[in-house]
């Protein structure tokens, strides 16, 4: 039942605990101490909400970083990473496979703060040995949410 919930509450988060009950076969009480034990172990890590900033009228630049480092004796990754997913600017941090090792996503105000971070914040660190900075110019989707508005009378072509 786990799996179930989780899948379902991943892109319907605001669903009431009476629906998904109807929807898994089972009751409410059972549902919300799924729900609570996951939360309680970690397995839901939290709760949020997907804005689309541009409709907003809110300025915010997203860049992903892509960074190569020197592991640390023992450690490997991790303390490099963090000591980069503790800075507030940072929304999240992921180890990478190809020709970096970590994938760094951040939020500003302008390109320049961006470029700042990078530059004053992420470099200077001993075992970073190069970066790359990628601008997210145009969201069409995110976390499974479609962003962007589609004719009515529009099709999407399917390829057989």
């Amino acid at each position: 039942m786990r799996k179930e919930i989780l899948s379902y509450i991943e892109t319907h988060s605001r669903v009431e605990l009476k629906e998904l009950a109807i929807l898994l076969g089972t009751d409410e009480v059972t549902v919300a101490n799924e729900i609570a034990d996951m939360e309680k172990e970690k397995i839901i890590c939290g709760y949020h909400t997907l804005i689309d900033w541009d409709k907003a009228g809110v300025e915010k630049i997203t860049a992903l970083i892509e960074v190569r480092v020197t592991p640390q004796r023992n450690q490997g990754f991790d303390r490099i990473a963090e000591r980069i997913y503790n800075y507030p600017e940072v929304s999240a941090v992921y180890l990478i496979s190809g020709g970096y090792d970590l994938l760094v996503t951040l939020e500003g105000k302008t390109l320049k703060e961006v470029s700042m971070f990078v530059s004053e914040k992420l470099s200077p660190i001993e075992s970073v040995i190069s970066t790359a900075t990628h601008f997210i110019l145009k969201k069409y989707k995110d976390h499974s949410t479609i962003l962007v508005n589609k004719s009515k009378g529009e099709r999407i072509p399917v390829m057989p």
